[in-house]
């Protein structure tokens, strides 16, 4: 099937990507949050690399925590969605402006009809609750455009998702505490948009309702 083959293609060009330049990234969030040597406006380029995670290795987990190590969890958290935010509606608007033709080429008839069906169903669940995993974030953008998912619902659902990752990883970043008790900040980043997203779909319906 066409979409599984250009959905392996993606992520074997997302994994080497990584082998290639991840390792350099990593180290730029390595041991002191955002590098003092980046001067006040450091978080400008953590944002820049967040939205770029879509086409690069960014480690985007790393890149939070330097957020919240630098700037605090409020702010910090600020910063991330804001880097976060940018990266999913890039992944989902490129693919949406993609015309009928290409959408097919990519995805194929039988994948495009899945999709719509899909993301119709259940997109709006997989793209709040995918944000703290690897690769599915930016593929699931992607396709999400790809099948034409309403953009009321998929960014209501990407700010469901992005809200919590962000300003969990920003407190795991900024509080020895949290450093101590990652696996907290992960079961909030998890949880929290399912019940957003429970509260905001509610509201989509209501409103969408005659």
């Amino acid at each position: 099937m066409r979409i599984l083959l250009t959905g392996l293609v993606a992520s074997i060009l997302m994994i080497g990507s990584f082998f290639l330049w991840g390792g350099d990234l990593e180290l730029l969030f390595a041991e002191n949050g955002v590098p003092k040597t980046l001067g006040p406006n450091g978080w400008l380029l953590v944002v820049g690399l967040l939205v770029l995670d879509v086409f690069l290795p960014v480690p985007a987990t790393a890149a939070l925590a330097a957020l919240g190590m630098t700037y605090g969890p409020w702010l910090g958290g600020l910063y991330g969605c804001l880097g976060t935010f940018l990266a999913g509606s890039l992944g989902y608007g490129i693919c949406r402006l993609a015309n009928e033709r290409v959408a097919r080429f990519l995805a194929g008839e039988t994948g495009m009809a899945m999709g719509k069906k899909f993301f119709k169903r259940s997109g709006a669940w997989a793209i709040a609750l995918s944000r703290w995993t690897i690769l599915l974030p930016e593929l699931l953008s992607c396709f999400a455009g790809l099948a034409r998912m309403p953009a009321k619902t998929y960014f209501t659902a990407l700010a469901c998702g992005v809200v919590p990752m962000s300003f969990a990883y920003a407190w795991i970043g900024s509080t020895d505490a949290a450093q101590k008790n990652p696996l907290l900040a992960l079961g909030l980043s998890a949880a929290i948009p399912v019940l957003l997203w429970a509260v905001a779909s509610r509201f989509i319906v209501h409103r969408e309702s005659p």
